[in-house]
């Protein structure tokens, strides 16, 4: 499980950007990440955000965090994992 300190980063950092949705999907959703799996973040926004914003975001958060992250926006879900990554989610914001 993702403990509260990276929760409270995750919360700090993407705040700049005023997502609608921050969660937690994947591996540490579900307590079951190991020692070289990355931090699976979905992030939405009402709101226009430009690529290399988000790949500043991913970068900063992975360097807080101390671990490798993959941000996936909302709008760039397929539709067959959808469901799959809503099961897990651990929203955030």
């Amino acid at each position: 499980m993702i403990d509260s300190r990276k929760q409270q980063i995750i919360k700090e950092i993407t705040a700049k950007f005023n997502p609608s949705l921050v969660g937690v999907f994947g591996s540490y959703a579900r307590g079951q990440q190991g020692i070289r799996s990355d931090l699976d973040i979905l992030i939405d926004f009402n709101h226009r955000v430009n690529l290399l914003d988000l790949i500043g975001l991913e970068n900063e958060l992975s360097k807080k965090l101390g671990i490798r992250v993959d941000l996936v926006t909302a709008s760039s879900l397929h539709q067959r994992l959808r469901p799959i990554i809503e099961r897990d989610l651990i929203r955030i914001t």
